[in-house]
């Protein structure tokens, strides 16, 4: 093709092409799913063998208000009228919009939406997002996940990337189905027993091995080796994702299937489904995704291909926010504030004076709680991570009211600044130097793990050889699956006893405190005990336990000290529904339990501590501990 007329467009009866000389985009009208994209010598890069409305598309699931869980109505957004924005030589941007009444009341989603594409000159691939808005009127509903999917050619692209360690060749979508594959503990994982190819044969294929925190996804696909072509999903902001820096989503998988997914409870659960309240008004932009598509000479290396996707991510990402986009929803750089300032930390069982919060997590986002930015998906967020010196600066904020959070790897707990933040256009604030003081009574007498809201340092297991994922046999082994399995088999008899001293949490704590499997097919709940010291107890004083989750799924842990019979000292009740222990995530939400511990309870030489999970109705309830210490009574200042 050649690109010299510049970005052309095309207005047919039910189809709408553009195209610029290097990609050809072909939209349903007025639907707006992208049913071909065509590139070099190939036709279509998304799957023909699929029904048009199956290949490119928006989609969503709603539910009515008052419905429980993370289900609901599955809908693929369909237009029911056209647009066109911008047309000209440098750019196309066209409208696929959907617009509700009451006539349409459990129907369709109460949502207007407006899908947009976008095609640049000179540009390999387009843009996409689109605007959902609920007015204050319409009746109140539930969204629990919003997201952009492309189904690929199968008999072309078969190697996919997500990061520089996370890549390989994947099977075919029907190695997944019987009798070829056996279907494991939930439908997404299966066994692979009889493979096209025979380098799959006895593998674990399971798309929550490939999540990945948004922190880590601004770019992954899928790479054609003959011709060599990359179709990658870039996304150069998260403002617009839900739930915070380290909300987990899925990314590619078996399909060949490459997604964008804006919002899910998937690592979180319930509490991040968006629920509408009667009288309530939102809009939202998801948004923009680029497209992007490049190619190598024959006889080149086809991971060039990810190298100069890389390389792209990084234009984009310096290039946000874009100045093309037509929609008056979508701020420049000039109608958008900063936020700059300073973390310490005041610790001073840690040191006497204030400790620079190096590497800090520090973001803005809708008002609430302490740490609710992990919940929250209805607003934008916007986050850093401080330098050396603690030092941040938050750039590019949308018009609003938001609250300042932090927190910092190494400590427990979360920060959130006392006053509201109002961002305005072309606002530069200095907050100044501000103090983070995480929970603290008195001095370490002894410590489990590392507070950085991951399970990743404790014992992982080898898996079951029987279920390996080749990626994983000697990095990320925590995604392998049935890990939650091998606890029974390490620990048939008796659970996990840690000695403070002796033992060593990276061989002698298991990832995740799980329930055991009994021969007969059920479970039984599991406790843990921490055996140390104490040199001297102080029977009238409060000893002080802090337990630091990074996951929990229908879980109840309950804590004794010394007597495991005795009445819990705390009881956490049913908490969490992440699903972490079976999708392979070793973190999910993080929680934080502060647990008074009566010197009365404490003897003077050897101690336990007995931790039990009470819940055990299938394998996956339990927790993940991200960090345990215990404190003694504060000392007094001298």
């Amino acid at each position: 093709m050649s690109t010299s007329k510049g970005v052309q467009l095309y207005v047919e009866d039910n189809y709408v092409v553009m195209e610029n000389g290097i990609v050809k985009v072909t939209l349903s009208k007025p639907d707006g799913i992208v049913t071909g994209i065509q590139y070099n010598d190939i036709d279509n890069l998304l799957e023909v063998r699929r029904k048009e409305i199956d290949r490119g598309y928006w989609d969503l699931v709603w539910s009515k208000e008052g419905s429980r869980g993370t289900t609901g109505i599955f809908d693929v957004i369909i237009g029911t009228s056209f647009k066109v924005i911008v047309q000209n030589e440098e750019q196309v941007e066209v409208s696929f919009t959907r617009v509700w009444n009451s006539s349409l009341q459990g129907k369709f989603v109460p949502l207007n939406i407006d899908k947009r594409f976008i095609m640049l000159n000179q540009s390999s691939g387009f843009y996409t997002y689109a605007i959902y808005e609920h007015l204050k009127e319409w009746p109140p509903f539930n969204l629990p996940q919003t997201r952009i999917v492309f189904k690929l050619r199968k008999d072309k692209f078969h190697y996919m990337v997500i990061g520089d360690n996370r890549r390989r060749n994947m099977p075919l979508p029907e190695d997944r189905l019987p009798p070829r594959a056996q279907e494991l503990a939930y439908p997404e994982a299966v066994r692979l027993l009889d493979p096209s190819q025979p380098e799959f044969k006895g593998e674990v294929d399971d798309k929550y091995e490939y999540s990945c925190d948004d922190q880590d996804s601004k770019v992954h696909g899928w790479i054609c080796t003959k011709p060599g072509v990359g179709f990658w999903l870039i996304t150069p902001t998260n403002e617009f994702r839900a739930g915070g820096p380290l909300k987990q989503n899925l990314t590619s998988h078996v399909g060949p299937t490459t997604l964008s997914t804006f919002l899910t409870a998937h690592y979180v659960g319930e509490e991040m489904v968006l629920k509408f309240q009667k009288n309530e008004a939102w809009k939202k932009v998801f948004g923009p995704i680029f497209v992007y598509i490049n190619s190598v000479p024959d006889g080149n290396d086809p991971l060039n291909l990810w190298s100069n996707a890389k390389n792209q991510m990084m234009v984009e990402v310096q290039s946000w926010p874009y100045n093309f986009p037509a929609s008056e929803d979508l701020p420049r750089s000039n109608q958008r504030g900063s936020l700059s300032g300073k973390l310490l930390v005041q610790d001073r069982y840690k040191s006497s004076g204030y400790i620079p919060g190096k590497g800090a997590y520090v973001g803005l986002a809708a008002p609430g709680a302490v740490g609710s930015w992990q919940r929250e998906g209805k607003g934008y967020q916007f986050w850093t991570k401080a330098d050396q010196n603690g030092s941040f600066s938050i750039k590019n904020v949308r018009i609003g009211n938001y609250n300042l959070y932090a927190w910092v790897s190494t400590f427990i707990g979360d920060y959130r600044y006392d006053n509201a933040i109002k961002i305005t256009a072309g606002a530069n604030i200095n907050v100044g130097t501000i103090i983070y003081k995480p929970p603290r009574d008195g001095p370490t007498l002894w410590e489990i793990g590392i507070p950085d809201r991951s399970a990743a340092e404790f014992y992982v297991p080898d898996p079951n050889p029987i279920y390996i994922n080749k990626l994983y046999l000697k990095q990320d082994r925590f995604r392998q699956y049935g890990l939650w399995e091998r606890y029974a088999e390490l620990y048939p008899n008796s659970d996990l006893v840690y000695t403070v001293g002796s033992s060593d949490y990276r061989k002698d704590w298991f990832f995740a405190h799980v329930n055991r499997k009994k021969n007969d097919g059920t479970y039984q709940g599991t406790t843990w005990q921490i055996t140390f010291p104490l040199e001297n107890v102080t029977a009238t004083r409060t000893y002080k336990l802090r337990i630091a989750l990074a996951a929990a799924n229908v879980a109840a842990l309950e804590v004794r000290a010394n007597d495991s019979k005795e009445k819990p000292l705390f009881k956490t009740g049913t908490i969490g529904k992440d699903n972490a222990i079976a999708r392979h995530g070793i973190h999910g939400l993080y929680w934080l339990y502060n647990i008074d511990v009566p010197g009365s309870r404490l003897v003077k030489g050897k101690n336990k501590i007995f931790l039990t999970q009470t819940l055990c109705d299938n394998a996956f309830q339990g927790i993940m501990y991200d960090y345990i210490r215990l404190e003694g009574p504060p000392e007094e200042d001298s």
